[in-house]
Order: C-alpha cells, then sequence, then structure tokens
C-alpha cells in the first residue's frame, strides 16, 4: 500500500475512498446501500465515528470523517470487515439474481490475499488527510458532486444516498455531523 493512503494521524479528519473489488455495482441494489448506512450509523453511535460528508455509489463509497476515538484505522477495518460479512451473507443465502457471478468475482480476488476466502473491499482506502478548510469545501463538493458527475441526477441534493441532502437540510438515509463554514454554498 502506498503511504498515502495510510492513515498516520487517527486524530485527524480524511476523505475516504473505498472500492468494491472488481469495481462491482453492488449498490445498484438497495439492501446492499442498507448495509453500509446500518454500519455507518452503528459506529457514529458506538464507535465515535464523526461523519462529516458521504456518497454511496454503485461501486465505491466517499466519507469525510474522523475518530473521536482517535482510532480511524480500527473504524476503516472494522466497517470494512462487517460490512463484507454481511454482504457475503446476504450474496450466498438470500435472493440474488448474479449470485453465482459474485462469488466467482469476490473469491477470485479472495485468492490474491493469503489466509483470504472472499474480499469485496480493495485493500486501499484512498485516504487523503484534510488540511485546510478549502481542502474540505473541495472535498465536500467532491462528495457531493459524484452523483451528478455520474449522471444520475441533476442536483447534489436529489440523490438519496449523499449527504449532500443533510446540507440542504432535507430529509435523508442518515444524520451525520454537519459543517459549520460561512464560506459554504448549497
Amino acid at each position: 500500500m502506498s503511504y498515502a493512503y495510510r492513515i498516520p494521524d487517527q486524530t485527524a479528519t480524511y476523505f475516504l475512498t473505498f472500492q468494491v473489488v472488481g469495481w462491482i455495482d453492488i449498490f445498484a441494489r438497495k439492501i446492499y446501500r442498507d448495509i453500509v448506512i446500518e454500519s455507518l450509523t452503528y459506529c457514529q453511535q458506538k464507535k465515535g465515528l464523526k461523519l462529516y460528508a458521504y456518497v454511496i455509489m454503485s461501486n465505491h463509497i466517499h466519507l469525510l470523517a474522523q475518530s473521536e476515538m482517535d482510532n480511524l484505522s480500527g473504524f476503516v477495518r472494522d466497517f470494512k470487515h462487517y460490512t463484507s460479512s454481511k454482504i457475503l451473507d446476504i450474496v450466498e443465502n438470500g435472493i440474488e439474481s448474479r449470485r453465482d457471478w459474485l462469488k466467482i468475482v469476490f473469491a477470485y480476488h479472495g485468492k490474491l490475499k493469503a489466509k483470504q476466502t472472499n474480499q469485496v473491499w480493495t485493500h486501499e482506502n484512498h485516504a487523503e488527510l484534510i488540511y485546510s478548510p478549502q481542502f474540505i469545501l473541495q472535498k465536500m463538493n467532491y462528495i457531493h458532486e459524484n452523483p451528478v458527475r455520474s449522471g444520475i441526477v441533476e442536483k447534489a441534493e436529489d440523490y438519496l444516498y449523499s449527504s449532500a441532502r443533510n446540507y440542504a437540510e432535507l430529509s435523508a438515509e442518515m444524520k451525520i455531523t454537519l459543517l459549520d463554514i460561512p464560506w459554504m454554498c448549497h
């Protein structure tokens, strides 16, 4: 893993990207997006996760986050482990029309690492340290505009699985810690 993607300061705020192996569009289905929401909400309530912004796209998620327990790496590890287990369980035991294909892809990527049978997330977290108010705004805009750039919605706040809704004061899938940035445009 590149040094640029490590989390050397466990107390700082980071822009994080988690990608699904093979860029599988697993989150095109609500059941899998809900696993992410459930896990993030649990981490906020029980593990000290401060979540400032997020978006769940079809094959990756972006977060602007910090750990109140000074263990952001622990959050990343636990989040990926829990969501992987839940996703794999649904693929194996739920109603999934892509079951055989998904099992093959997850098993293939799992074999690339010793002592692992399946892999849902890539090992990289693309962790970028937030170092200035301007960088916070840049990353928040990047997160919120992701569904717009992908052609899913015209306005960022129209995408249900994004904190752009929170900042636009609309109903949202989960609560976040709103950043009070006076120069931030909605």
